[in-house]
């Protein structure tokens, strides 16, 4: 929630189970914005309905008429979670002739290697219709594996400080370079300097280095009282700069 509130989308959110469901009339912004955010591995922009199977595959059909065109193939992947009076297969048989039906019959069935591929999830009293799945950056929920102080002073301390996010992280930062990237990943992220450095240093559980290999004789690791972490280490200067613009590109 912190992160569309950063990014000011409008939007509730709401779970059930393994599921979180976001409604927001801009979907494209809310997309931008939750694929920032470290644990969701996916997710899709769904037509919603009851669970009734006639609701369902009116639909589907409708929403297909934008999606395919003459001559695509195309093929549904069903799933249910509940009681209901069909299982999955039957609710994808009868889904995908609505489509081929809603299609004219100008488009082809073909469960291998489709064109376009639908997708109907039934949750107890709903269903969900998508086409797609958006890919995140996965990892684990920030904060949920403690906090560490990050050097930032270049592109690798960046980097590793980052990565530490993904895993989970709550990063506290020190140093001087640029971290627009940092700060759109955590809403709320903080930075130490010397002067307050000690009181954070109580209640970390690591510090993070960008260090390469090459540089690793130049750390003393003598002077941490907790681990010290490497995210980075095998890494050389072209792959860092190329993670560093794929994750600049998207936010």
């Amino acid at each position: 929630m912190s992160m569309l509130v950063r990014d000011k989308v409008e939007a509730l959110v709401t779970s059930d189970n393994s599921r979180i469901y976001v409604n927001a009339e801009d979907t494209d912004a809310a997309v931008r914005s939750l694929r920032k955010v470290f644990g969701a591995a996916s997710m899709s922009v769904a037509e919603i309905c009851t669970s009734d199977m006639k609701e369902i595959c009116e639909n589907a059909a409708e929403y297909s008429r934008t999606r395919l065109k003459e001559g695509q193939s195309f093929a549904v992947r069903a799933r249910r979670e509940g009681q209901h009076p069909y299982n999955s297969m039957e609710l994808g048989k009868e889904a995908g002739s609505a489509i081929f039906l809603a299609n004219g019959g100008k488009v082809k069935v073909d469960l291998t290697k489709p064109d376009v591929t639908f997708y109907i999830e039934v949750r107890n009293n709903k269903a969900f219709i998508f086409d797609s799945y958006v890919r995140a950056h996965a990892g684990l929920p920030l904060g949920s594996q403690g906090k560490v102080i990050a050097e930032v002073n270049d592109e690798r301390g960046l980097l590793s400080a980052w990565l530490m996010m993904k895993r989970g992280c709550r990063v506290i930062v020190h140093g001087t370079h640029d971290i627009n990237v940092l700060e759109a990943f955590d809403p709320s992220l903080k930075f130490v300097d010397e002067n307050n450095r000690d009181r954070y240093q109580r209640d970390i559980l690591g510090n993070v280095l960008g260090t390469s290999l090459e540089g690793l004789d130049d750390v003393d690791v003598s002077q941490y009282t907790v681990p010290v972490y490497f995210p980075t280490i095998g890494m050389s200067d072209d792959e860092v700069s190329l993670m560093l613009a794929q994750i600049r590109s998207e936010i």
